[in-house]
């Protein structure tokens, strides 16, 4: 493992972050697991919110796929959101997050193709589509 991800590991246990994605596991009745670069997947999640393929807190990658079904652009993907609870200092992530999603929607009507923290970690690889603003939209008649 890389230095930075052995600091971004050990960053987002200190600032609370991965506690708490180990918790929402634990709710959820998911399956951990070792993933790479430091993080812990977590399979089989239960709760239906929110919605996603796969979502992240602290070093914890969660799904409700099964084990071994997220693929190499995913992880990498999530792994730029850990990333962003290191730099965010950890739980403030949540609330920024949120806010960035609303932004999204009233820029463009979904919840990541405007969403600051979606674009940092590579929209395509989280299988998301880039939209345009709703004021660059086409009218039809």
């Amino acid at each position: 493992m890389r230095r930075f991800h052995r600091v971004r590991r050990t960053l987002n246990y200190v600032n609370l972050s991965t506690p708490l994605g180990l918790l929402v596991v634990r709710l959820g009745r998911a399956t951990r697991a070792p993933g790479p670069d430091g993080l812990i997947l977590a399979y089989g999640y239960r709760i239906p919110f929110p919605i996603a393929g796969a979502f992240t807190v602290g070093n914890v990658v969660l799904t409700r796929r099964e084990e071994g079904s997220l693929g190499e652009d995913l992880l990498r993907h999530e792994g730029r959101h850990a990333s962003q609870y290191m730099a965010c200092a950890g739980l403030p992530m949540l609330p920024l997050y949120v806010v960035a999603a609303a932004v999204s929607v009233v820029i463009c009507g979904d919840l990541a193709s405007w969403n600051v923290f979606e674009r940092l970690a590579n929209l395509e690889d989280g299988n998301y589509t880039r939209k345009s603003p709703w004021w660059f939209r086409s009218k039809s008649s």
